[in-house]
Parts: C-alpha cells; structure tokens; sequence
C-alpha cells in the first residue's frame, strides 16, 4: 500500500497545474492533503472519482483558508470530522478515515510565524492533539497520521539549525513536543530510511530557497509501532512542484 501526504497549498491553485494528471501517474492508494482553501462546492471533485477515489474534506469556516482532505481508493468504513475541541474544527484542522484494520488522519497543525498569540494557540493544539490522540489510539491502534507539523523535530531537519534556533516551528518546546509524541509509540517513517541531511518539505518561495535547497522538514508521515514492521520505504518526491511542500511517500506491507 502507497501513502502520501501532501501540503497543496490551494486545490484550486493545483488543479491548474497538472495535479490530476500526476495524481494519476502517482497512483497512491490513500492521500493526506492539507491547506485545501476551498469549500467543497468551489471546486469539482468528479476528476478524482473517475481515477478511482472518494475525496473527503474538513474545511475551515473562513474562506480560502487551511482545511485538510483524504483521498482513498480504499473502502471507507467511517469518515471522522474534527477532534471535537471547536477552536481548532472551526479551522479545518483534522480529517480521520478508519479502514479495514487501520486508520488515517490528515492534520494540518497551525504556524506560530505570523504572530505570538498564533505561537500561543499552536502550543495548546500541540498539547490538545497529544491528548486526543490517546482517545484515537485506543479505538484503531493501526494509526496513521500524515500531515504539515509546521516543525522541525531535530537540527538535521532544518537548513540553519544555529541561525533560526527559538524561531517558530524550532522552538525547544515545540521540539520536545515532537520527541514525547513519537515516545507515545510512532515510527518517523522518512527517517527510518533516510538518516542523512539536506532532506527537506518545504522552502520559502523567497530568495530562491527551493533551488538552493534552503528547506525545512516539517511534513511527516508517522506510523504507529504496531505497523513498523511492515515499512518498507518513505521517501520525499521533490520533483513534485505544485506547492511550496513537497509530498511525503511511505510503502507499508499489508
């Protein structure tokens, strides 16, 4: 089975660059997208059924902002909304699909850059989901959860760990969060194959940092420790550039 998770910033945006046809060519079996930016009425979800998918999307209440979607070409037993804390569902922040045997979230945790009351709010959403997915885990111990962390966990996980050390997104709080959550029983699938540096998902549009590979890794796919075994390989598809994230694959065997 073939997993990606993909911050499109805009399916709108991205439907005009081809994204169908790569879709199609990708020929993955469940997608996490996030940053939708679209209510479900704004755009036309048939080109993704005729390759196969039903699409499921959580948007946000305000326009053009945020949300997160699963594509599955598997049966969908249940379609999960929210986490129930309305703060965070008002921002179209977690969409769950359970399966034969397995579950997946697609989140799009916040961005504490803009402002501090924003680096505030991501705090108590860090916390918050860590609670929440206690509650998650003990109904479908086979969870996989892709999404934009907005953070990097380690120093290889960002291009100038010394210069942007305390910015947001590579606080020591937001750090330690990320250690305890994989503690709580996730396998960091990327990194269990890809040890070495310079691995990044997602570059400013400014300065050129794209090309010169001035990134951060702040896209995962975590996979709890009940499915570790069966990994097989996760990479980066870097050459994909509808955004400015690229995706994250993973290969289980199931």
């Amino acid at each position: 089975m073939k997993l990606l998770t993909y911050n499109i910033n805009g399916i709108r945006s991205v439907l005009k660059k081809d994204f169908i046809k790569w879709i199609s060519a990708v020929d993955a079996d469940i997608i996490c997208l996030q940053e939708i930016k679209a209510l479900e009425s704004q755009f036309d979800k048939s080109e993704f059924e005729e390759l196969g998918y039903s699409f499921h999307i959580f948007p946000a209440e305000k326009k053009g902002y945020s949300g997160v979607g699963l594509l599955s070409k598997l049966p969908v037993k249940l379609v999960r909304l929210g986490c129930g804390i309305d703060k965070y569902d008002c921002e179209g922040r977690i969409i769950q699909i359970d399966l034969e045997g397995m579950s997946v979230i697609s989140v799009y945790m916040p961005s504490g850059a803009s402002r501090p009351d924003r680096q505030v709010y991501k705090m108590h959403f860090l916390h918050d989901f860590y609670d929440y997915i206690d509650d998650v885990l003990s109904e479908s111990p086979n969870l996989i959860i892709g999404g934009d962390f907005n953070l990097c966990h380690r120093p290889i996980d960002i291009h100038n760990p010394i210069a942007l050390d305390g910015y947001p997104g590579f606080t020591p709080e937001e750090r330690a969060w990320m250690t305890g959550f994989l503690q709580k029983g996730f396998r960091d699938s990327f990194r269990k194959f890809n040890p070495e540096p310079h691995n990044y998902s997602w570059w400013s549009y400014r300065a050129g940092a794209r090309q010169k590979n001035l990134g951060w890794r702040i896209d995962y796919l975590l996979i709890s420790e009940s499915l570790n075994q069966k990994l097989i390989k996760s990479r980066h598809l870097s050459e994909a550039k509808h955004s400015d994230h690229c995706p994250v694959e993973v290969y289980i065997d199931v």
